[in-house]
């Protein structure tokens, strides 16, 4: 029988509706799918651990699922006391921090009114207004935070929740996806299964030592520079670094900020060199060499994924966007028909073996035309 071949622009518009609908019900559907997506990556961290809890020390599969689960709870913990103990402390300084912000008001008025002739009555009755603004809708800016607070915390329970119940039911998980196929795709499936779970352990172990690579070194600069709370500034350097290409700028902000209101602009200068040092050495050498070698994406994808995943679930689809166009790129580069998406997606000098003999193919049909 032979093998029907639909036009592209016709391939193209199922793809485009796809998307479309796919990105409608990840919208609908944020509250189920976040945390299980994000259960899904941690469900992979944790696979060696609970089957060395499993298989080495004799535990049940539930007890040692739990186990990897509360150990995993117990990091995450370590991290949110320690930032939220340095933040107790530079709540202290909160009156320098007004001092500071006020002389520097002050400074910022008198050169709007030398530069632009705004004399100070002006500027003075366009505050009123922007605070009379502010003032009316802090019901609502009130609310929307103790919302995301309580959206925090549900999603970080929901995660652990779905977590331990994707390890205990891995292998029932395996057998659907085996079933759901016919027999000869099953070498396929194995093969990407194994792939999928490589990359993503890979990228994420990779992510927290590039992380740790990170603080170590902002916390090192920052106490040469003589600074305060040292490791709480590391500590936001290293982790909004996971967040690509945009993180870095909103590290850049607070550190800056913080250095400013406790200490003085000279060094706030000093703060703002480093941490750009910080990220292009971060970007140039320990990223490509730490991460890069196991997700090679276009970066072109990866700043798209990122703005798309904050469009759709906010931060949280930001830090979601990479390890699934990874996954995506290793379902793409494996399965007939798909191979040009992997293409897209990739940036590799050396294309994974299907995709050479893919372009090899590609290059045969067209010398012969």
């Amino acid at each position: 029988m032979k093998n029907v071949v639909f036009p592209f622009y016709l391939r193209l518009a199922c793809v485009l509706i796809i998307l479309i609908a796919g990105g409608y019900l990840a919208i609908l559907g944020k509250n189920v799918l976040s945390p299980l997506l994000f259960a899904f990556l941690f469900a992979l961290l944790l696979l060696p651990l609970a089957n060395f809890l499993q298989n080495s020390l004799r535990f049940s599969r539930a007890i040692a699922c739990a186990v990897s689960v509360l150990i995993f709870l117990f990091v995450v913990s370590g991290i949110i006391y320690l930032l939220s103990s340095q933040i107790a402390d530079l709540s202290h300084e909160w009156p320098l921090l007004k001092s500071q912000v006020t002389a520097l008001f002050h400074d910022f008025q008198q050169w709007l009114e030398q530069t632009f002739h705004i004399n100070l009555q002006k500027q003075a009755q366009y505050i009123d207004n922007t605070t009379s603004k502010v003032l009316s809708s802090s019901g609502t800016m009130i609310e929307q935070t103790v919302l995301s607070v309580s959206s925090l915390i549900l999603l970080l329970v929901f995660t652990l929740i779905y977590t331990f119940f994707l390890l205990l039911y891995r292998r029932l998980l395996m057998r659907f996806v085996v079933a759901a196929f016919t027999e000869k795709y099953i070498s396929v499936i194995n093969e990407i299964a194994e792939n999928i779970k490589y990359i993503v352990r890979k990228y994420i172990t990779g992510l927290f030592f590039e992380m740790a690579i990170v603080v170590s070194v902002a916390c090192i600069i920052f106490w040469l520079l003589g600074i305060k709370y040292v490791f709480l500034l590391g500590l936001l350097v290293g982790v909004l670094n996971l967040i690509p290409y945009l993180g870095i700028f909103t590290a850049l902000f607070i550190s800056v900020s913080i250095t400013f209101a406790t200490f003085d602009a000279k060094h706030a200068v000093y703060v703002a060199v480093g941490v750009i040092c910080i990220h292009l050495i971060d970007s140039n050498f320990l990223m490509p060499k730490i991460v890069g070698s196991q997700v090679k994406i276009n970066p072109l994808i990866i700043i798209l994924g990122v703005v798309i995943g904050e469009m759709v679930w906010g931060i949280a689809g930001m830090f979601l966007a990479v390890p699934y166009i990874a996954m995506a790129k290793v379902i793409f580069d494996r399965t007939q028909g798909l191979q040009s998406w992997g293409i897209l997606l990739g940036d590799e000098e050396n294309p994974p073996k299907k995709i050479k003999l893919f372009l090899r193919k590609f290059r045969k049909v067209r010398n012969e035309d």
